[in-house]
């Protein structure tokens, strides 16, 4: 048989997984990217001369990446080198309102008996139990498994399992649950932030998302060179393995013959044949039409109920004082119902904004230095359906985000040429059907997780990837899909080969 051809759409996490695992076990791979580089949303953007991550700032899960690796015959720490940080993130409230949580769960509990009193560090004990519970009951029934139902993760989990699902309380929100174990709001405003890294509202999530803060406290780490930098070592893997990328060539459209994925078209033209499509890109680009009326109807999930996050960043180079910043750095806004309800509700920038802010070159308690490479992230409303954020709500929203980092003691000093922003607009136009939604569809009520569509889809030979597939977004998430993908297109092929050779009795074979 000839080597089997696969075109992936998209050089994100998802797509760059596929792309190296599929090439790893003989398939002939190209990769069409409408961006000049690899990563999708783990970008690059330059500010004031210099480049800086302006995507995905936590590292967690390596050992997705450990397994990714080693598959494609390599070694994670040969390609990159990652440090772990002791401080996971550095949290403020005013200037006078400071919290760390650590790596080591004994500081977190002394941290916090110190900042709320003995019964608040006492809850986030119970809490750090119930998160990690949480998190093994779902690993292998659900993050790592083919578009689960909730019938599946019953099956899966057998009788002796059922007691742990019934823990996980997959029918309470975050916020509620989180009520069980923390009086004091603040500490409710900072582990419902969770919630947010799927890019949904902790007033409307379901509990299963605290698993988010055990897969935090089992580790955060720096990327040597940033974040895009693993991006780029999966692309040069991916390129050793045979690999051809086509930057600066999006796909036009999927060609589908005789009811099957048969290729894609590029923007340029160029018309690539293949016997099967990884599509790493949102599903909405599906149904809308966006890649040719014949794949509009592919999907296997639901139509997406509500859009999840969008975000207003800013790329900076700057000189930073008055606050000692580590790597994350979280200052949070005063009324946290009225900033989603904000988002969610009234389709608008919040008046009260929670601001996230990176220190690219600082790691654990770094003195202050001349300038900072800081990108700093305001949640914001898709702008799908709605029209653009206008000029003045952004205008105001930047001057809110300054003046709050002010007020916890932050100042910054950055020209106006040495910041670069990016709107749910700019999102919206980078990543299209998206709306600037940069984590799929929210994660809110029970059943969203289930609603994301799989890895495979209703038209065969074309398969799904990325963040807005299952498992959902984030880094390691995002490269689970791609690692689910290229397992469903390599079982599918080879239950679908014409020419099986099959022994039968009398030593005679036939076709």
């Amino acid at each position: 048989m000839r080597t089997p051809r696969v075109v992936v759409i998209g050089a994100g996490i998802g797509g760059l997984v596929s792309a190296l695992l599929l090439a790893s076990r003989g398939f002939d791979v190209a990769v069409v990217e409408r961006a000049r580089s690899p990563g999708g949303k783990m970008r690059e953007v330059e500010a004031g001369g210099a480049r800086l991550d302006a995507g995905p700032t936590v590292m967690t899960m390596p050992w997705v990446f450990e397994e990714i690796f080693y598959e494609a015959g390599a070694i994670l720490s040969d390609e990159v080198t990652l440090h772990r940080v002791e401080t996971l993130a550095r949290h403020a409230w005013s200037e006078n309102e400071r919290l760390d949580l650590f790596a080591d769960p004994a500081r977190s509990i002394d941290a916090i008996g110190a900042f709320a009193g003995k019964r608040e560090a006492e809850g986030f004990a119970r809490f750090c139990s119930r998160a990690e519970l949480i998190y093994r009951t779902l690993r292998e029934s659900f993050m790592l498994a083919q578009r689960p139902s909730p019938f599946d993760l019953v099956r899966r989990a057998g009788v002796s399992g059922l007691p742990n699902l019934a823990r996980i309380s997959p029918f309470a929100t975050m916020w509620s649950e989180l009520g069980k174990y923390f009086a004091d709001p603040r500490l409710r405003q900072l582990f419902g932030r969770y919630a947010t890294y799927c890019g949904s509202s902790p007033f409307a999530a379901p509990a299963t998302l605290m698993l988010v803060a055990h897969v935090e406290m089992e580790g955060v780490w720096q990327v040597a060179g940033g974040m895009h930098r693993l991006a780029v070592a999966l692309e040069e893997l991916a390129r050793l393995k045979g690999v051809t990328f086509h930057f600066g060539d999006g796909a036009k459209r999927i060609l589908v013959e005789s009811g099957c994925a048969s290729g894609v078209e590029t923007e340029c033209g160029e018309i690539i044949r293949a016997g099967a499509v990884v599509m790493n890109g949102d599903v909405e680009a599906l149904r809308a039409g966006l890649l040719g009326a014949p794949a509009k109807s592919a999907s296997n999930g639901s139509d997406r109920a509500q859009a999840s996050l969008s975000a207003l960043t800013f790329a900076m180079r700057a000189k930073a004082s008055g606050f000692p910043l580590v790597h994350h750095n979280v200052f949070f806004s005063r009324e946290y119902r009225q900033e989603f309800d904000d988002i969610f509700s009234r389709r608008r920038l919040p008046r009260d904004p929670t601001i996230y802010v990176c220190a690219q070159d600082r790691g654990d308690d770094d003195g202050p230095r001349g300038e900072d490479r800081l990108f700093a992230l305001v949640n914001a409303p898709a702008v799908d359906g709605a029209g653009e954020i206008s000029a003045e709500e952004l205008r105001r929203c930047e001057e809110t985000t300054f003046q709050a980092l002010a007020g916890c003691g932050l100042e910054i000093e950055a020209a106006p040429q040495s910041i670069t922003r990016t709107t749910p607009a700019d999102f919206a136009r980078l990543f299209p059907a998206t709306g600037g939604a940069i984590y799929g569809q929210a994660s809110h009520g029970w059943m969203a997780s289930f609603t994301r569509p799989g890895s495979r889809t209703k038209i065969p030979g074309l398969y799904l990837a990325g963040g807005s597939a299952h498992p959902g977004p984030g880094v390691p998430m995002a490269a689970i899909s791609g690692r689910l993908a290229a397992n469903a297109l390599t079982a599918d092929l080879a239950s679908m080969r014409q020419f099986h050779p099959a022994g039968t009795a009398g030593g005679m074979s036939t076709r």
